[in-house]
Formats: structure tokens, sequence, C-alpha cells
């Protein structure tokens, strides 16, 4: 513990806001400076009497708390790799396996950022950190390499302790550490917020074990970068596009065939990947023709074997955000009734009824079938420029289509919330996107209100008529 006697403390300084008044402490210990807001004068100089007193009885301060000893109520002699480790073991029984996976890369991506040296072999401590370290039943495992065991060795003697995170420097150090891939490029807002919400979290766990004296992160004047929370509007296929990609699909030989029913249900249902995986012959209502129904009832993310209790590949869930036991209800229209029955006449159903099976793998679809088929959808059906874009990038991108050809279409906000399984508020925000291509359809609304119709349209300027340019335009005088 590094102790020092250099302090010294200012005046009480008092905010009068519009709606409340605060009043912060503020001192220097071996030349940082350290703030306390409290909501009244009686608090802060209460705590600045006991800062005071400190001093004059001549005793030392840790320079990682800013606190005289007598004060420090927090323990800084645990390192972060401990507390992580101890973190992750908390939300263990209780999370997803995708969430246990989640929560082992940001707890990865934050301890690299907590070395005191730079790591020997970053990729190494990495792999070990993600695979070995930060999951639960691996980190036990009598049979981990050696390797291994002395690389989590070397990051348990080399990790800074939790205190630390008290400075404000090393805390921003890691903030703008998360915000860069291993490249250097910016990350990707989603991940992001995603590994900002876990470390935020795992520091109130400190404070819950006395390692903090308080959230050090909402003191900070750091400003994450903003993210839009919204879908690239350049990924959503028109019905025409889509329709084009379902019929290359089937054209991919003989796994084509079988999985074009199961892209149809992301688009012409708006199910998930992970619902259209788990969907059963029980959960269909199929006529031979015409309208039809599906109840979803699970979800079976992939999540990998070393993330689950079950050692396979995918975790059945209940569906997202929402309780064991709650199912939704969605319509069949017409074109996907053609193809779940031309699905379920060529392939009988598998494992207790499911309807999408791998070919090596009979009980689950992998993951990879998934995404190999529909890159050679994409390849198949697109030009080479097309194919570079953006656009039905991954087939998460059928269900954006779905939910804005139901918007664009008429569908009220809360019927489509209902079906696609979210609020109306995500809804509006995330998934309310134009069909690539309305944009024709957005000038024809426009030409309209401004009274170009077919009767106002003698009255527009001639074609040869110059297009506006700094050349050729006419400057307009200034004001004097």
């Amino acid at each position: 513990m590094e102790t020092t006697y250099d302090v010294k403390i200012w005046k009480t300084e008092v905010y009068r806001g519009k709606r409340l008044t605060s009043y912060t402490v503020r001192w220097k210990v071996a030349g940082q400076e350290w703030r306390e807001p409290f909501r009244t004068s009686a608090l802060a100089e209460s705590f600045r009497s006991g800062l005071t007193s400190a001093t004059r009885k001549g005793e030392a301060f840790n320079v990682l708390t800013g606190r005289p000893l007598s004060m420090d109520r927090v323990s800084v002699d645990e390192k972060w790799y401990d507390h992580a480790c101890k973190f992750v073991d908390l939300k263990w029984p209780h999370v997803a396996a995708t969430t246990r996976r989640t929560h082992a890369e940001a707890m990865t991506a934050v301890t690299m950022l907590m070395l005191k040296t730079e790591a020997p072999d970053p990729k190494l401590i990495r792999t070990v950190l993600r695979v070995w370290g930060f999951n639960t039943v691996k980190r036990a495992d009598p049979k981990m390499p050696e390797e291994q065991k002395a690389a989590l060795a070397w990051v348990k003697r080399n990790s800074r302790p939790v205190a630390a995170l008290s400075a404000p420097e090393t805390l921003r150090a890691v903030l703008n550490g998360l915000t860069l891939k291993l490249d250097g490029e910016p990350m990707a807002s989603s991940v992001l917020t995603r590994r900002r919400k876990i470390f935020g979290t795992s520091l109130e766990y400190a404070v819950e074990r006395k390692l903090l004296t308080s959230n050090p992160i909402p003191k900070l004047k750091w400003t994450a970068p903003k993210s839009s929370g919204s879908v690239d509007r350049r990924r959503v296929a028109n019905p025409r596009q889509a329709a084009t990609l379902l019929d290359s699909v089937r054209r991919q030989g003989r796994w084509g065939r079988h999985m074009v029913a199961f892209y149809g249900c992301l688009y012409y249902a708006a199910l998930r990947p992970e619902e259209a995986v788990a969907l059963r012959r029980s959960n269909l209502v199929l006529p031979a023709e015409g309208w039809g129904s599906m109840t979803i009832e699970s979800a079976e993310p992939y999540a990998g074997k070393e993330w689950t209790n079950t050692g396979e590949n995918r975790d059945r869930r209940q569906l997202k955000q929402r309780d064991r036991g709650e199912t939704r209800t969605i319509p069949i229209s017409p074109p996907l009734t053609l193809l779940l029955n031309e699905h379920l006449a060529l392939y009988r159903p598998k494992s207790g009824g499911r309807i999408f099976w791998g070919e090596r793998n009979r009980d689950e679809l992998p993951v990879g079938t998934v995404h190999r088929v529909w890159s050679w959808a994409r390849k198949d059906a697109f030009t080479a420029e097309v194919a570079a874009s953006p656009l039905a990038a991954v087939p998460y991108d059928l269900r954006h289509a779905a939910v804005s050809t139901w918007l664009n279409g008429g569908v009220p906000p809360t019927q489509v919330a209902e079906w696609a399984g979210h609020s109306v508020e995500v809804l509006l925000k995330i998934y309310a996107k134009c069909l690539d291509g309305g944009a024709g359809e957005m000038q024809r609304r426009m030409e309209s209100a401004l009274g170009l119709g077919p009767a106002a349209r003698g009255t527009r300027p001639a074609k040869n008529f110059p297009a506006y340019s700094p050349q050729t335009s006419p400057r307009i005088p200034r004001e004097r």
C-alpha cells in the first residue's frame, strides 16, 4: 500500500442550480485531486473536518483512494483479476450461456487494460483469459495445460489492484481502451455499450465487497461515443430483393432446398434465428394454403459447448426478455405456408419434432450452415458490387426487412411489436426503417404535397433549363 503525507485541502465549493444545491469537498493527495459531492453543507463540512483532523494528527493518506487510513474503509490489496473472477462466478448460475460468454469477453478486455506491464504474449493472454480464466467451470479443471496455468499466474501477479480505478487517469484509460478494437479501429457501438454496462456492474459489485468506496464512473468527466441504436437502413431489403434471395437459396444444392424455409421464417414471420432453430411441428397451425399461425415458446441461441450447462452448442432458453412459459403467436402468410408445406413434405421432422436440423448433427442446426448457405445465396443473387454492400449481409437482416415491411405496409406498431417480440418504444427506435428502394414513393408523396401532380407537371421548368452551380447561377447581393 502506497501512502503519503503530501495533502492539501480546499474550501468547500457550493453549486446552486435551479433545482438543487450541491456541496463539493476538494482535496489533493500526492498531486492527485479528489472531489466528493454532498447534498447538504453539514455532510460536506463533516467529511472535510475528518480530512483536516487526519492531517493535523499527522496521519498518512492512501494514494490509491485519496483518504486517510482511518477513513479508508476499503481493501486496497485485492487484484483486479481476482475480483473479475469472483464477479463472473457470481453471475454464472443465473445467466444464459451467451451472457456467460459475453461476460468473459468484457472482463478479458478490461483485464488487459488493468495490467501493470505489457503482456509478453498478448494474444496468448487474451485467449487464456477468455477460454479458461473467466469460465467458472474450466478455471477449476485439473486438466488445464501448464502453459495456460502459467499465463493465468502471470496475470494474477501483474494485475493492478481494484482500488486503482479510483484514480481518474486509470479509469479514463480503461474506458478509452474499451472504445477501440485490437487494430486501433473504433469498436462497434453495440459491443462498446454492452462491455461498458458489464464493467459498471462489476464496479458496483466492488463497492459491495468494500473494494471501492463508490462507483467512480459517474464522477468521471468522460463521454461515451454516441450510438444511433438503430438498424443501418442499407441492410434492409425490399420485398423484391428478399424474394430474389430466397429463390437463390433454393438453387444452392441439397442444403439450399433444406434451408429456404428457415430463411422464409426469418423474413415472413420476423423470427430471430435462434427462434427459428427451436421451431417444432407442434408449434405450427398449417393449412394446405392461405393463412396459418405459429406459436413461439422457446429459443436456442448458439453459445458454444464450453458455456452451456448441457455441453451442447445451443442453449435452450425462454423467449428473449420474456419470463419462462411466455409465448407469442405470429401469423403465417400464404408465401410462408407454401414454403413450410414444401419443406415438411421433403424433410421429416427430427428430435422431438424439430423442423430444421444439420447434415451431420441431426439434433441441431449448426450456426456455420446458416451463414454459409446465406453467403452462397448472396453471391449468386447479387452482382459483385451489390454483394459487397451491407444489403442483407447476414440472415438476421431478414428480420429487419420483415418488421420494416409490416410497418411500411400500414400494420399498427402495437401489432408489429407483439408479433416481433418487442416493446413499441424499442420497435420504433430500432426497426422502423424505410425499405431499400422506397425513395421513389417518398418523392411522389412530396410531389403531391407540393402540388406537382399530373395537372401541375406542365408548369415544370424546361428540360434544357441549366442546373444550379456556383459558376452558372447568379450571385445574391449581400445586404448592407
